[in-house]
């Protein structure tokens, strides 16, 4: 049976990580928004065009022209034996889309992997990757935004009996024998 798994958790948490291990070990593509963007822009499909005059503008995208490059992208064949969403749903309206979209093609959230790990450690993992634009006032910025926008998702999925909460902060090898504990486990 196909796994279909959204990972969640705050920059930082290692989800590409982990996402690059299960990649590796299950027949599963790996799909992230910002390569559906990137992809839509630089081939100026119609939603690349609609998505580009708000990102232009600064604005965020809107729900409706995310949800529909991410539709598009689940219709693709690749995706059959499962897919690993990561930077979406962003948002609860999104994370309600995407319920009825898969609901509609006769598909479910199989899990959701909430890689949690402590503000303290996250701004450290982030102030060692050394990017320019990561200065402390920065990071705990971007951390603050993102809970705002992680945690009710991590509430919606939890009420949806599909979220696994993984505690982050450990070794890698660690934090993947429980993401494969998850996956082993699921039907």
């Amino acid at each position: 049976m196909a796994k279909n798994l959204i990972l969640l958790g705050l920059p930082g948490a290692g989800k590409g990580t982990q996402a690059d291990f299960i990649v590796k070990d299950y027949s599963i593509v790996h799909i992230s928004t910002g390569d559906i963007f990137r992809a839509n822009l630089a081939e100026n499909t119609e939603l690349g065009q609609k998505a580009r005059q708000f990102m232009d503008a600064g604005d965020l995208v809107p729900d409706e022209i995310t949800n529909a490059m991410v539709a598009d992208r689940l219709n693709q064949q690749d995706v059959e034996t499962g897919f690993m969403l990561d930077g979406y749903p962003r948002n609860e309206a999104q994370a309600v889309f995407l319920d009825k979209y898969l609901s509609d093609n006769g598909k479910s959230v199989s899990a959701t992997l909430y890689f949690e790990v402590a503000d303290t450690l996250l701004r450290e993992r982030l102030l060692g990757r050394g990017r320019a634009d990561d200065t402390p006032e920065v990071i705990d910025n971007r951390l603050a935004v993102n809970k705002a926008a992680n945690l009710p998702l991590v509430d919606y999925y939890q009420k949806a009996g599909v979220l696994h909460t993984i505690d982050g902060g450990r070794e890698l090898a660690d934090v993947y024998h429980d993401v494969k504990e998850v996956l082993d486990n699921l039907n």
